[in-house]
């Protein structure tokens, strides 16, 4: 009854990634293989990392709740898209909201965790000797405490605007999913309050992890340049170059959509951008982050051994 006396309208019609007809078989096979992928490329991560006692340190730890992270935005999103492309996908109003709230945990988590992940590396390689010390089990539960907090506090701050909004007639959002600015378009109410708020809110979680993480990688590609094998150097390079392209696309991503006014932005432009950070990312961290570490590939031989 609250949430009725907030909204005239009691559910929503997602209009899904695209109305061609055409496209809707093959992306909904498309985005399903993607969706099984993250699932259990993040959760095989998770229990291979909790299964391996040699991988029971920092970078590991932040890796596996990064993998959670993945894990719970892309459940929160791709179900409902994919339900869009083969029937029309409405949404109640409360579920709407639900979907908003988590969704900014996950994303704001995911971009603090990325930032804690860098600074876990800096210290590992520029300051090898105070490692232990600096990133000790009690400092990593800290900092993923710290990360989820952020998260919850966005995501409290995002949806309580949002509810006091009024949604009048128009009921189709022009999204696969309840984001933001879609809701904002489809307000009759004043919305310049929200938009400030995301703005505010988007500035301090995109710009503040992306200048850690560019301080971060700028400390250890020096440090990379005082290797004097040149092997060492191209091997710590292309791992690197992996971590950044990956964090690039997902903070670039995240300022097109957030870092710009709802009058500014396309709708349709925004929901291709939003693919990338809600769906393609964390397909591609367990790759990136994983798959191509030393440490991971024995601890996986080591398991299917045993089995």
């Amino acid at each position: 009854m609250v949430l009725r006396n907030h909204s005239t309208v009691t559910e929503f019609i997602l209009a899904g990634l695209t109305e061609k007809p055409e496209l809707q078989m093959p992306l909904f096979l498309l985005f399903l293989g993607i969706y099984v992928l993250t699932v259990l490329g993040n959760l095989g991560m998770m229990v291979l990392i909790a299964l391996s006692s040699h991988l029971h340190t920092p970078m590991y730890y932040l890796l596996s709740s990064l993998s959670f992270i993945d894990v719970g935005q892309s459940t929160v999103i791709t179900p409902k898209m994919l339900a869009s492309f083969v029937t029309e996908n409405t949404i109640s109003y409360p579920e709407c909201m639900a979907q908003l709230y988590f969704l900014c945990v996950f994303a704001i988590a995911e971009c603090h965790m990325l930032s804690a992940m860098a600074y876990d590396r800096y210290v590992a390689i520029c300051k090898p000797l105070l490692y232990n010390v600096t990133m000790s089990r009690g400092v990593c539960a800290w900092m993923v405490a710290g990360v989820y907090s952020v998260g919850l506090i966005g995501a409290t701050a995002h949806t309580v605007f949002m509810l006091r909004l009024n949604f009048c007639e128009a009921d189709v959002i022009n999204h696969y999913f309840c984001d933001l600015f879609p809701l904002l378009e489809l307000s009759c109410s004043s919305t310049f309050v929200n938009e400030v708020v995301v703005l505010c809110f988007s500035a301090f979680n995109i710009i503040v992890p992306s200048l850690t993480i560019l301080g971060s990688y700028i400390f250890i590609i020096a440090s990379i340049l005082r290797i004097r094998s040149a092997q060492g150097r191209s091997k710590a390079f292309s791992t690197c170059s992996s971590h950044l392209s990956a964090v690039l696309v997902f903070f670039g991503t995240l300022a097109f959509m957030y870092l710009q006014p709802s009058s500014v932005s396309s709708m349709d432009q925004g929901k291709v951008s939003s693919v990338f950070y809600t769906i393609i990312i964390p397909t591609l961290n367990p790759l990136i982050y994983s798959l191509r570490n030393k440490d991971v590939k024995i601890a996986l031989k080591k398991f299917l051994g045993k089995k």
